[in-house]
């Protein structure tokens, strides 16, 4: 015990320009200004704000490749761990309510266990719907949700998988690189918000400004990224 509170003590220390979180017991509530990756230099780290709630509980992150969309899912879980350990948080403001976090960030197959990804990624899904059904409401974050599935498949499972997780009184946030996936937003009559990280590609190199920003997203990368090292 010693220990850990040093731990986050030492990490308080470290980051004076961190701020302690305003915690309550309301409704799901996650409102992030100026959030930041925990383990970035402050001086360079691109903050954003995340604002979930009962009136809008989930927003769907749409970008192209190295845009930010899976570091936006860690600081959020990482800073909404640390405000719920006790420890100032990597924001300028964080009011939260008590949360439960769920997270399927780079789900792996298994040779071992005999997994496929698609496999793996279902299951870690079932034990973050099996969380929502507790007593304390959960943050779900989903990276790259079903992409081991084809089109069709994963935009019917993700809406009846979001469907069920919002009904449970979860709130969240998903990414994808699947444009269809960002209709669901208007299927859950405005319970959704559509955001985005851009790009933009000059003198044969990818640049990001790592700000997440309203919206679908309206470039993708790959092709340029496959010539730009020479395939």
């Amino acid at each position: 015990d010693f220990e850990a509170l040093s731990s986050l003590s030492n990490f308080a220390y470290e980051r004076p320009v961190c701020h302690f979180p305003i915690l309550h017991t309301a409704a799901p509530t996650l409102i992030a200004r100026g959030l930041t990756h925990p383990l970035l230099p402050h001086a360079t780290a691109v903050p954003n704000d995340v604002s979930l709630n009962n009136t809008r509980p989930l927003i769907i992150v749409s970008g192209p490749n190295m845009a930010g969309k899976s570091t936006l899912l860690r600081a959020i879980g990482l800073n909404v761990v640390l405000a719920q350990c006790g420890a100032p948080v990597c924001c300028s403001s964080l009011v939260l309510s008590p949360l439960t976090v769920g997270a399927s960030i780079t789900v792996q197959d298994s040779l071992q266990s005999g997994l496929s990804r698609f496999y793996a990624e279902i299951q870690r899904l079932k034990q973050i719907t099996d969380l929502a059904g507790g007593k304390q409401p959960t943050l779900f974050l989903l990276d790259e949700l079903l992409s081991g599935t084809n089109s069709q498949d994963r935009r019917v499972g993700t809406e009846a998988l979001l469907r069920g997780l919002l009904a449970r009184n979860a709130i969240g946030l998903i990414t994808t690189h699947d444009l269809a996936l960002t209709e669901i937003a208007q299927a859950l009559d405005h319970e959704a918000a559509n955001m985005h990280f851009g790009d933009r590609f000059s003198a044969g190199e990818l640049h990001f400004d790592y700000k997440l920003t309203s919206g679908i997203a309206d470039s993708t990368n790959a092709l340029q990224l496959m010539r730009s090292i020479g395939l």
